[in-house]
């Protein structure tokens, strides 16, 4: 996986403006088992550079995309990352390789739950929340 994605890197170099991604950024994507982010039905395909489903018409991004915009990020070790989104935690994953603190948000009860547990699982320290927890936060209620 992390070979496909420095190649990928490397020939979308024009596009994407760099020819390698930060070394902690690929440090982390080779630490977090992909396959425990997925569902059990689609983990032979967890390292393949392809997005995969993840229930309620959603999808886990391709290994590619998610260094991508994981090395956009620049996150440091004393960063706090907010992410909308966490899907069953992948990403988040990812970003608490990365950052000091990280909390994602996620409006789909049952992959938040999943997420809470695969995250737990791995040893992960971010916190998960609902939309709830989102909208006391800034005040606001989910429309």
């Amino acid at each position: 996986m992390l070979a496909v994605i420095a190649a990928s890197a490397f020939a979308l170099r024009d596009t994407i403006g760099k020819s390698a991604f930060d070394e902690r950024v690929m440090t982390a994507m080779g630490k977090v088992p992909r396959h425990e982010f997925v569902p059990i039905e689609f983990q032979p395909y967890a390292y393949a550079n392809i997005p995969l489903p993840i229930g309620f018409e959603k999808t886990i991004s391709q290994p590619f995309v998610v260094a991508l915009m994981t090395d956009l990020l620049d996150i440091k070790a004393d960063d706090s990352v907010l992410e909308i989104g966490t899907g069953l935690g992948y990403q988040a994953a990812i970003l608490a390789q990365l950052a000091r603190k990280v909390y994602s948000v996620e409006i789909i009860e049952e992959l938040g739950q999943k997420a809470k547990q695969r995250l737990r699982q791995q040893g992960c320290s971010c916190r998960t929340q609902d939309c709830e927890w989102l909208s006391r936060l800034v005040g606001a209620r989910p429309l």
